[in-house]
């Protein structure tokens, strides 16, 4: 009788060992897309693998894609740069509308009609720098999301040679897509990060926070978690980060970067290096973290705190060239130790 007890005991703390491991189980994938990379961690029990979702979300990105990247002729919004008869799709839509909502609550300095400008600076698909003064007013008269609307599924333009680059919100967009899929899928425990954008639901094994590291803003600093400003503990929230230290070029001396200003038509030139904004979903954070690129320091800084509901992290150059920081008070609870 005891020999029978202690199998039947033995059998149970194996089987409840069993069960708190598969609720452990570490699963990961990554990956290349909209030129970048992406990586997806997740934990999980028993009963889904990583084949299926690997399948999934390729399946997710191939949409995206077809619908957003302005590097693939046939999707929605290169038809769209290009007047064709196309059907809008709900992806396209929903980043229309909350690009709209981004551009009115900046006051223009997220600005996805940019792209005439961004072609021509030489940050668009064909890299090709034209931009040169006597073109410029011109350029300009195509850019402003007042001047766009989509009626009864139409995209209306005030010019038809007015086209659109989303690749400042595509990719937090795309890591909100991917996290709804997995929270369909009933996972709890998941991080998603595209292009350096990251979103994360619920905690690690053993209640340790997701742990988010963010690149010093170097010139020549190429190598993601290789410099690191600063660590971010990450639960239940989403970041991006804009900065000019990665895509720039050099002529004549001086430094062009790819953040370009929709309201002057030239690439900032100013002090404030990476800006960090933390907010609820990943398509805000990566919209808003732009727009303090182009707003600058002090500006940037107004924004957030008018805006509330974020927190930023911004990386700033003093007159001597040095590192300096400015974050929100409830940046706090997010730097690491």
């Amino acid at each position: 009788m005891k020999s029978r007890n202690l199998i039947l005991s033995f059998g149970l703390i194996a089987f409840l060992y069993a069960c708190k491991s598969n609720e452990n189980i570490e699963s990961r994938i990554q990956g290349f897309t909209q030129g970048t990379s992406y990586s997806v961690i997740w934990y999980h029990e028993k009963g889904i693998t990583d084949q299926e979702v690997r399948k999934d979300i390729e399946e997710l990105l191939t949409v995206i894609d077809n619908s957003l990247s302005t590097y693939n002729p046939a999707s929605v919004i290169s038809r769209v740069n290009r007047n064709e008869d196309v059907v809008l799709d709900t992806m396209f839509i929903n980043v229309f509308n909350k690009s709209y909502e981004i551009w009115a609550l900046t006051g223009g300095s997220f600005d996805i009609t940019a792209a005439p400008l961004i072609n021509a600076w030489g940050f668009g698909p064909d890299a090709t720098k034209r931009f040169n003064e006597s073109i410029k007013n011109r350029l300009m008269d195509l850019v402003g999301m007042d001047k766009i609307k989509i009626v009864d599924g139409i995209v209306i333009k005030n010019d038809p040679d007015m086209c659109l680059d989303v690749n400042a919100i595509a990719q937090g967009y795309t890591v909100d897509i991917l996290c709804a899929y997995l929270s369909s899928r009933g996972l709890e425990k998941y991080l998603v990060e595209v292009g350096g954008e990251v979103r994360t639901k619920g905690k690690k094994p053993g209640d340790k926070p997701w742990i988010i590291g963010l690149d010093k803003p170097s010139d020549g600093n190429y190598t993601p978690g290789l410099y690191r400003q600063a660590d971010i503990k990450l639960v239940d929230k989403a970041l991006a980060t804009s900065g000019n230290y990665r895509k720039f070029f050099i002529e004549d001396g001086l430094k062009y970067s790819h953040t370009i200003n929709p309201k002057t038509g030239y690439p900032v030139r100013h002090k404030l290096l990476s800006a960090t904004v933390i907010a609820e979903d990943c398509m805000t954070a990566d919209a808003l973290a732009t727009a303090c690129m182009v707003m600058g320091l002090e500006k940037a800084r107004e924004m957030i705190l008018e805006v509330g509901g974020l927190d930023a992290y911004l990386v700033y150059s003093d007159e001597e060239g040095n590192f300096k920081t400015w974050f929100t008070d409830g940046m706090i609870n997010y730097l690491a130790d």
